[in-house]
């Protein structure tokens, strides 16, 4: 069994002993091969962090011994399952969003920037002021904010802050003149900047034309990415999260997790889309990469872009928002466009995933992928990240997709009780029924892989467990769930977020459930949601988190705050 010292707030993995451990007395579950719930009571792994075998709670032990195995796990009747999987994040974002200023939280125009003003004064060292997490809607505001109201606060250095979906920023004067964008410059295509009667520039600026400002903040440097990894590592593994899909990956994030793996410092697994077909390529070459670091990191796919999000009126509708008539959305793409960066990836073997959100983004991308079909047979699984919104009638499309080729729904299910309200004012009723709809695209052969899409929201899969059976947000509204025929069943949601989201990453064959050949990838935890009231799963604490054998937290274990090392743990 490994041995653990702190590093980067994470147990950090020491040389194995060249010996097996068995981990028992637990109460487990995990999805077997035929998708059923399976129980067991004990599992054995190796030195190199594989399961060898798998016990049933009345089947018989190993021995202790150089013929058996030589270190053990006692899980204390507590309830085990296969490491939580979140089939859509973006890394180092969550890590820069932990340790930059944090929006989230704020319910109105004022209290934001309150908040900013306090970081400001807090922070005089730094050239920018930097966050993420602001909502208009959850401020009731009706508009976007302005410039101006962030230069009454900060009118000395540039403030540029996210939206909570990341697709619009806002900045202040300070910021706008940094990055050039004034009255003259031209609205890029597939983006949009609010703007004053007078033409100048409002404060805001969504999907494409973020880039003006973005361009212009320093750029992180390796250190930066590093710490921000390591950050978001430790967020992971105390929610019981030992994998990720990384959706967007740039050339430096990905340097960042190659110097994590080199330093033997990747302490959750990583399946990495790049940020678009340019990015692909340069990673990998001709091909998808191998799975490095003991299947700790690979790059198989791409992330492509088909439209915005709904809070910014982004997302591309088939007519027009109801509550801003103007406006379909924004698409990132043209039908052409989007078929030939589809087409340029498909042909080297890499997974194609694209996000779309609105029904119009959907409707292009499952006709897209229907055409591609003919010339790209085999198992695809094409991905849809979001699909927040398909329209009933092109839910056939996705039956067609499943039959031959395979398709992914990789839906957040919070991003539902986030998004409620909203929804209902941009979409209008008739547009409600294909609206974050699992269990629908589940019926016409839709895999459903869960996530967050952190740092939009927590990643907590807890919360988005317990989403997923409800459809009600943390006080029980509304009553009976919104749109409750899309729930789904405990094992459906279990799956979302262990084996089903291996399946969509293609990694299947490596991790993802509890069964002999697959890497030791368990969680310890206080509350079993195969049993307990949904309200019970929101609070489920993780007691531990292993990775490939190796434990990478112990709500447990006593910190030396001095010396930064773990208590000396107890003697196998």
């Amino acid at each position: 069994m490994k041995r653990f010292a702190l590093a980067a707030g994470l147990l950090a993995l020491s040389p194995p002993a060249q010996a097996d451990t068995l981990v028992d007395n637990v109460r487990g579950e995990t999805i077997g091969p035929d998708g059923a719930l399976k129980t067991f009571g004990a599992f054995l792994f190796d030195d190199a962090g594989v399961i060898k075998a798998v016990y049933a709670p009345g089947d018989k032990r190993p021995k202790q011994g150089r013929k058996g195995y030589q270190y053990h796990i006692d899980g204390k009747g507590r309830v085990l399952l296969p490491g939580m999987i979140d089939a859509h994040t973006h890394v180092i974002a969550t890590g820069f969003a932990l340790l930059t200023l944090d929006l989230s939280d704020t319910t109105s125009l004022d209290d934001a920037l309150g908040k900013i003003a306090a970081y400001a004064k807090a922070h005089p060292e730094r050239p920018w002021i930097i966050g993420n997490g602001w909502n208009q809607e959850r401020w009731h505001l009706g508009r976007f904010p302005t410039a101006a109201e962030l230069d009454r606060i900060v009118p000395d250095r540039p403030v540029w802050l996210d939206r909570a979906d990341g697709h619009a920023g806002w900045a202040n004067s300070a910021a706008l003149r940094a990055a050039g964008v004034s009255a003259t410059t031209v609205t890029p295509d597939g983006g949009s900047i609010e703007r004053l009667a007078d033409g100048r520039p409002a404060g805001v600026l969504v999907d494409h034309a973020r880039t003006l400002v973005d361009k212009a903040v320093p750029t992180p440097t390796p250190r930066d990415l590093d710490l921000a990894l390591a950050t978001a590592e430790a967020d992971f593994a105390r929610r019981g999260i030992t994998a990720v899909a990384d959706m967007g990956t740039e050339i430096n994030e990905w340097l960042a997790f190659r110097r994590a793996g080199d330093a033997n410092r990747l302490y959750v697994r990583i399946m990495v889309y790049a940020q678009g077909t340019e990015t692909m390529a340069a990673i990998g070459g001709t091909g998808p990469t191998l799975w490095l670091y003991a299947d700790r990191l690979h790059m198989g796919g791409v992330k492509l872009y088909a439209d915005g999000a709904l809070g910014s009126r982004g997302a591309w509708l088939k007519a027009p928002y109801t509550d801003h008539p103007g406006t379909s959305g924004l698409p990132q793409l043209t039908e052409t466009q989007l078929g030939n960066l589809m087409s340029r990836a498909a042909m080297d073997g890499y997974q194609v995933a694209v996000h779309a959100i609105g029904d119009k983004a959907n409707a292009t991308l499952l006709t897209t992928i229907t055409d591609l079909g003919h010339t790209y047979g085999g198992d695809r699984r094409w991905r849809i990240e979001h699909a927040q919104i398909i329209d009933p009638a092109d839910w056939p499309l996705v039956a067609g997709i499943a039959a031959h080729g395979g398709i992914v729904a990789s839906m957040q299910p919070v991003h539902q009780t986030s998004d409620r309200q909203m929804a209902e004012a941009r979409l209008g009723p008739d547009r409600l029924r294909g609206a974050y709809a699992w269990a629908s695209l589940k019926r016409e052969g839709a895999v459903l892989a869960f996530g967050s899409d952190t740092p939009v929201e927590r990643p907590d899969p807890w919360t988005g467990l317990a989403v997923a059976l409800t459809r009600q947000d943390e006080t029980g509204a509304p009553d009976g769930g919104w749109q409750p025929q899309e729930r789904v069943d405990r094992l459906t949601a279990l799956a979302g977020y262990t084996s089903a989201a291996a399946w969509a990453g293609f990694a299947e064959t490596r991790f993802g459930r509890i069964a002999p050949g697959l890497r030791a990838d368990f969680i310890l935890v206080d509350t079993d949601p195969m049993s307990a009231a949904p309200e019970a799963i929101r609070k489920t604490k993780v007691l531990q988190t292993w990775v490939g054998g190796g434990k990478t937290y112990d709500a447990e274990a006593p910190i030396d705050a001095k010396t930064q090392k773990e208590a000396p743990p107890p003697k196998p």
